[in-house]
């Protein structure tokens, strides 16, 4: 055997023997170590309670029938009176040729702006004005954003065709534009034929235009308010004029009860912006909340979000139960898709510093009467710190008891000056669990 392949082997059997010792020995100090100190972190506790139930609004049905149905605004979107929020197609076809039609009345508007526009521009101008559009699309791809990624490919198409009328031959651009207008006048008659051919239901909520560049039919809406393209048959079974007279049994009712949806209906309009949530209770927890007070609600499922809402009726006990009603004009657009919710009412929030439960201390330590000036004995509820290699005792008040932990906060007197404030526990600090005797400046071994 070679020297030096011995000599590597026996390096690398003493590096494993002083690792392996110096692991017992933390190991043996570990299990030997009389003060043992854990972290202590901010922390909250919520007073919470669950309940579920129906999100309740004042909603209109609509109903049209073309078809195709192509709803127009988004999810929980504000809609004014009037507004088009569907375009009926008599069927594939006439949906493929109103979309064509629009993506040429598109073009053609930014054929005719590149060519008028051309010649105002320098060719660093058009150059610039590519480039920005380019980077503007490019950024919203990549952070996803796509609320504006329509009006951004637009903008771009426009400099790109601008760029190309300012190089190339000014006759290109118009002999697209004509091509452009010869097919819109061709597509416009076709639509004009399509709108015959579509049945419409609710007549008062829609509006038929022959020849529509959009669609051949239109539902439109007669007072303004929050659209949503969930129908889920609660429209009519739980509307806000209802509300008093629901009881429990009621509520109940309505988890076993299968509610219609007719194949007409396209959409709804919320038309009122308060909203309501309504669900059973247990009389004796119904105790907790005051009817015109509000209450913290938790979203948590479908939606998350903390919202504050007002408790606007408890009702007449039912079999030991009560119906409560709570209100909110907040959030409506974001929770247009929820119904049936399982939430948590948060009735208080403690914030603190959490600590193991075994490391707190209720020590008897004198005290001064500031009226009498007589000395006397009080009990502190403390834990003891270690600082550097030093304990000391830090004073607390308990706000709040876990499983094995509590959630305290610094005791400190209100004319405490600085130096006593800093002193005072504070999240970061080692608190120590040692059951050994120990006292407020006491050197730890």
């Amino acid at each position: 055997m070679k020297q030096g392949t011995l000599l590597n082997k026996l390096v690398v059997l003493l590096f494993t023997v002083v690792i392996l010792l110096y692991m017992a020995g933390a190991a043996w100090r570990g299990l030997r170590d009389p003060y043992p100190t854990v972290q202590a972190y901010a922390y909250s506790v919520d007073d919470t309670m669950e309940a579920t139930g129906y999100l309740v609004r004042r909603e209109r049905a609509l109903s049209g029938a073309g078809g195709i149905v192509r709803l127009l605004p988004t999810e929980g979107e504000k809609v004014p009176a009037g507004a088009t929020v569907a375009l009926l197609y008599a069927d594939e076809a006439a949906l493929e040729r109103a979309q064509r039609l629009e993506t040429l009345e598109e073009e053609a508007n930014q054929l005719s702006a590149a060519i008028l526009a051309a010649g105002d521009r320098t060719q660093g101008e058009t150059r610039e004005q590519v480039a920005r559009t380019m980077v503007d699309l490019r950024s919203a791809v990549e952070r996803g954003d796509f609320t504006r990624l329509e009006g951004q490919v637009s903008a771009f198409k426009s400099a790109v065709y601008q760029q190309a009328q300012r190089y190339g031959d000014a006759g290109d651009l118009s002999a697209a534009l004509s091509a452009a207008q010869a097919e819109i006048e061709t597509l416009r008659i076709q639509t004009a034929q399509d709108a015959g051919r579509v049945t419409v239901l609710q007549p008062q909520d829609v509006k038929l235009e022959a020849g529509d560049t959009r669609g051949n039919g239109r539902v439109t809406v007669g007072e303004s308010g929050v659209f949503s393209g969930l129908v889920d048959g609660y429209e009519s079974v739980l509307t806000p004029d209802m509300l008093k007279s629901l009881t429990p049994a009621d509520l109940d009712a309505l988890e076993d009860r299968a509610l219609p949806v007719g194949e007409d209906q396209l959409g709804k309009l919320i038309t009122d912006a308060t909203w309501y949530f309504v669900f059973p209770m247990e009389e004796s927890q119904a105790k907790r909340l005051t009817e015109g007070k509000t209450v913290t609600v938790r979203f948590s499922r479908d939606w998350s979000g903390d919202v504050d809402m007002k408790v606007e009726r408890i009702g007449t006990p039912e079999n030991g139960r009560v119906a409560v009603i709570l209100s909110s004009h907040r959030f409506l657009s974001e929770t247009t898709l929820l119904r049936r919710q399982t939430v948590e009412l948060v009735f208080s929030q403690r914030t603190g510093i959490r600590v193991p439960t075994e490391a707190i201390r209720v020590e008897t330590v004198p005290e001064t009467d500031p009226d009498t000036g007589e000395e006397r004995e009080v009990s502190l509820s403390c834990v003891y710190v270690q600082v550097g290699i030093v304990a000391e005792r830090k004073p607390i008040a308990v706000l709040a008891q876990g499983e094995d932990y509590c959630i305290v906060e610094p005791l400190t007197p209100e004319d405490a000056n600085d130096k006593v404030k800093k002193k005072a526990l504070r999240p970061g600090d080692q608190v120590i669990l040692a059951a050994k005797e120990i006292w407020d400046g006491m050197i730890l071994e």
